[in-house]
């Protein structure tokens, strides 16, 4: 018995999007529909996962993902194209997909590539959700307070920052201090991490 899944499908094709929404329900699932991005993040879906035309291929997934990330959401995606290619396949892969489909048109192989996501996204939507978190936080800091964060994480000292930025350690010190307040970090090292985090998995969008 396959278990249930919401599916949320983005293709700009409203023929496509009908054709998917078909198959997700006949396949048992349940289907949600989206004619762009915009959509699907204003939507803000708290689960599922999405099946999303790459388009143009080899470029679409990778748009998605970091259009999901500026928006401090995640969910996994399953990429569809009608002609995948080699590297389209590479890309979306990079990018973060789960899995890449030739456009489906029977059941079994959609509910393959849904059980195989399925039992791959929760970490891997942690993960992102956390990298979003953090990059969302980040593009608060003005360009100097991320200029030391940077420091920071590769192991500076106020000393070396003040060095590097040509600019007085008590300067350093008043950037750190807005800097960690607008990132809501208690220390330097809980800062860091954010820092590590922002990046993600393939550092799609930093």
């Amino acid at each position: 018995m396959i278990e249930r899944v919401t599916l949320h499908v983005l293709d700009s094709d409203s023929a496509r999007r009908a054709q998917l929404a078909r198959l997700a329900f006949a396949a048992g699932h349940h289907a949600e529909i989206y004619a762009h991005a915009d959509e699907l993040l204003g939507h803000a879906p708290a689960g599922g996962l999405v099946l999303a035309q790459d388009e143009p291929v080899g470029e679409g997934i990778t748009s998605l993902v970091s259009a999901m990330m500026r928006a401090g959401q995640w969910l996994p995606i399953i990429a569809i194209a009608e002609a995948p290619t080699i590297d389209a396949v590479v890309a979306a892969i990079k990018a973060g997909a789960l899995d890449y489909l030739t456009m489906p048109d029977q059941i079994a192989p959609l509910n393959e590539a849904v059980a195989r996501s399925a039992r791959q996204a929760d970490a891997q939507r942690q993960q992102r959700a956390r990298a979003a978190e953090a990059r969302q936080r980040i593009s608060r800091l003005s360009m100097r307070e991320r200029e030391v964060l940077d420091r920071l994480a590769e192991g500076f000292s106020n000393k070396a920052i003040a060095r590097d930025l040509e600019i007085s350690p008590r300067t350093v010190e008043i950037h750190r201090m807005k800097m960690m307040g607008k990132l809501g970090a208690r220390h330097a090292a809980e800062a860091v991490r954010l820092r590590i985090e922002a990046s993600g998995p393939g550092d799609i969008a930093a």
